[in-house]
């Protein structure tokens, strides 16, 4: 098949998925199309049968900001008519389910194209929901012609926020066994923590909604009972005032700030503890990809999250806010050998039997033939 794929090129969930779902479905033969304003960051060098085609800014006096919804819907219906595209699948509801029905529109009747839609989270909870974007982001999300949402939670919410009647196909994110291995490098770890000490990793674009602030109130709670570094990979708004707390705290020796990484995997392989203990997660593909490397996480217990960590067994679970518990918890882990490894080999084995990247593909491919077959 032909497919365009629509996604945002920053650092965030919706985008790696976006391109992780691109880059697997061009491996197994499909032409893939990624249209964006930028290079998706996992498209860091040439791949066969992946393309890119830049959404193009416009300039013009008239306009204070740039009609990137506009833009984009011009570029998928050049794309589609060029490249004679069977697929587009976006990811993301704002704005990108609004500019393929509009592209889609353009191109009619002499072309058809088929649009299919992902939900992943903060499009729909926050942006959508929003009055001023409800009833446009309704309109489009009812236009498409497949709806997916990345976990039951998130499908949940879309149907009581949104009220729409349309089918919402729950297809999991993912990882690819293979890449999302433990790689334990004893020189890389010995570069962030002495031997007695633990590491605890997070990893998000630091918005208030990741709640940065209690990865660090967590993880004072640990350093305070046991030796201990806290790694935090990625950058985003609530940096600067985190670093402050880091200093207020007297910890800036334990607290690493990293910045943005493209590869996380020798991170994780290092790491003992992952923490994320979010607003709200749609799924939490961090916290996947953490069990994949064999780290257990400890969080909350909203949003999506909870179908990917299993209580007790890959991770802990506390309300939004627990810091205190969320710290307790950490502690149990981390001091108790046998059971940090038990959560070590169900992390692994959970995520890559429920999780992996053949499953989840089979799935899309199912849909787009579903789809375009349906006319």
């Amino acid at each position: 098949m032909k497919i365009g794929i629509a996604c945002h090129s920053v650092y965030g969930g919706s985008g790696v998925v976006a391109s992780e779902l691109g880059l697997a479905l061009a491996r197994r033969g499909h032409e893939v199309h990624f249209i964006s304003n930028s290079l998706p960051f996992k498209l860091e060098s040439y791949q066969s049968h992946i393309y890119f085609h830049e959404i193009e800014q416009l300039s013009y006096p008239l306009f204070k900001n740039d009609p990137f919804t506009l833009s984009t819907a011009v570029k998928m219906a050049e794309v589609a008519e060029y490249e004679n595209l069977d697929i587009l699948h976006v990811h993301y509801a704002i704005p990108f389910a609004i500019s393929a029905y509009l592209a889609k529109q353009m191109l009619q009747p002499r072309r058809r194209i088929k649009v299919v839609t992902t939900l992943h989270g903060t499009d729909i909870t926050i942006v959508g929901s929003d009055t001023s974007y409800f009833d446009i982001t309704r309109f489009a999300i009812e236009k498409s012609d497949a709806l997916t949402a990345v976990s039951n939670s998130l499908r949940d919410a879309t149907y009581a926020n949104f009220k729409i009647e349309k089918e919402i196909r729950v297809i999991y994110n993912f990882i690819d066994p293979n890449r999302y291995k433990r790689e334990f490098c004893p020189d890389r770890r010995r570069d962030f923590a002495r031997e007695d000490e633990k590491i605890l990793i997070h990893i998000s674009n630091f918005r208030p909604v990741k709640r940065l602030e209690d990865v660090i109130r967590i993880f004072h709670h640990v350093r305070r009972q046991i030796p201990a570094k806290l790694i935090l990979v990625g950058d985003g708004p609530d940096r600067w005032h985190s670093q402050q707390l880091v200093k207020n705290m007297g910890i800036q020796k334990d607290v690493i700030f990293l910045g943005k990484q493209n590869c996380v995997i020798g991170l994780l392989s290092i790491s003992d503890l992952f923490l994320l203990p979010s607003e709200s997660e749609s799924f939490g593909l961090a916290a996947l990809e953490a069990n994949a490397c064999e780290t257990p996480v400890v969080g909350t217990n909203s949003g999506g999250l909870p179908e990917v960590i299993r209580q007790e067994e890959t991770g802990m679970l506390r309300p939004i806010r627990d810091v205190k518990n969320m710290g307790k918890d950490s502690l149990r882990i981390l001091t108790d050998p046998d059971l940090h490894q038990y959560m070590r080999d169900a992390s692994r084995r959970r995520a890559v039997e429920h999780f992996s990247e053949d499953a989840m593909l089979q799935s899309y491919e199912s849909l787009y033939q579903k789809v375009f077959d349906n006319d």
